[in-house]
């Protein structure tokens, strides 16, 4: 427990405004809710359910994983033109074997105990069924099924998001904003990555895939039979893409995969694909446009955000459908100042969230 409170208030893991460790003995619940920022209204983020199992420390991982992502969300937000700061959400264990109705309603009243500071969502190994468990303790959840009324499975709209950050990276590399004829590689055909299959097909796009779960693969191949597949993500990124596109957990730019990346631009929806700061410099030394993971994946939360107001799809794809524009304006932004386009996103999204601080 030491190490994980020195963990809470290193400089480097970003200011966050609060930290909270759940736990409930009766129904086995550990989790980690970090709030980033408040600074542009409640902080809005989902709900991650992982065992850590390959750490050596599953809790310290957790925590990390807590910390980096909500301050990601931060960014996000802000990037999204949401009014809501940034949080994050995550429950160690594995999904598959010790989630109970009884854990996820006893998280849901930790997420009460917030008061309305922190809103949560779905993330990786949580579905929009949980949520509706999770919401029946709270009435900061969102993601909940359309009879609860909620707004669905925000991955159709997170994989529209990343469709038009990707739309972006080929207009400013080939001049038009069309994957046609373009081969991409996606990393991850899960809860969104399936989704942006259906889109780049759609497109007109030359389409590779992996993931360790054959039966996701399956399902892409059951829709799609023309599209390819290789073994895993190590043969990918080696593959001649003109877009590899990162669709599973964080850390897929390293500094063991971007020196033998073969693709022209990435563009993706993990989340935190920069393994650690100084990868976006590395990208851009060696010509491959990064479109930032938390600009393009807004899509999701664009969706959620949108629940708190009723729902609207019209309303709510019309703004995912911006993330283009954004994008576009990241790229122009990075040229401009002569710096990677991560940073230039950094910097547009720290101008807004300061202030509004100032404004207070």
């Amino acid at each position: 427990m030491t190490d994980v409170l020195s963990t809470l208030f290193r400089s480097d893991q970003g200011g966050h405004e609060q930290v909270v460790l759940c736990q409930d003995r009766e129904t086995g619940l550990k989790a980690v809710i970090a709030i980033h920022s408040t600074a542009l209204g409640p902080a809005l983020g989902g709900t991650r359910f992982h065992s850590y199992a390959a750490a050596d420390d599953p809790e310290q991982a957790a925590v990390l994983d807590a910390l980096n992502l909500s301050r990601g969300m931060s960014y996000k937000n802000a990037m999204a033109g949401l009014d809501h700061g940034g949080g994050k959400a995550v429950i160690i264990g594995d999904p598959d074997t010790v989630k109970t109705e009884d854990l996820l309603l006893a998280y849901g009243r930790f997420v009460a105990s917030l008061g309305g500071r922190y809103v949560t969502a779905c993330d990786v190994g949580t579905y929009v069924q949980d949520m509706d468990v999770v919401a029946r303790t709270n009435r900061w959840t969102t993601g909940r099924s359309p009879e609860n009324g909620g707004c669905g499975d925000s991955s159709v709209l997170t994989s529209f998001g990343v469709f038009q950050g990707m739309r972006a990276a080929a207009e400013h590399l080939w001049g038009t904003p069309s994957l046609r004829g373009r081969r991409v590689g996606v990393a991850g055909v899960g809860k969104v990555g399936h989704i942006l299959v259906d889109h780049l097909v759609g497109d007109g796009a030359e389409v590779v895939i992996t993931d360790v779960r054959e039966e996701s693969v399956a399902r892409v191949r059951a829709a799609h039979p023309g599209v390819a597949v290789v073994a895993d993500t190590d043969a990918l990124i080696r593959e001649p893409l003109d877009v590899y596109a990162p669709c599973a957990l964080g850390g897929a730019l390293s500094d063991d995969t971007v020196p033998v990346l073969a693709a022209k631009a990435v563009c993706g929806a993990a989340n935190n694909q920069l393994a650690h700061p100084g990868v976006e410099k590395d990208l851009a030394d060696r010509g491959i446009l990064y479109a930032p993971d938390y600009v393009v994946n807004a899509g999701g939360v664009i969706q959620v955000a949108d629940e708190l107001h009723g729902f609207d799809m019209d309303r709510a794809r019309a703004k995912a459908a911006r993330i283009f524009d954004t994008t576009v304006e990241i790229f122009h932004r990075a040229a401009s100042d002569g710096v990677p386009p991560a940073v230039a996103a950094d910097r547009i999204a720290e101008q807004r969230m300061a202030e509004a601080r100032r404004r207070g």
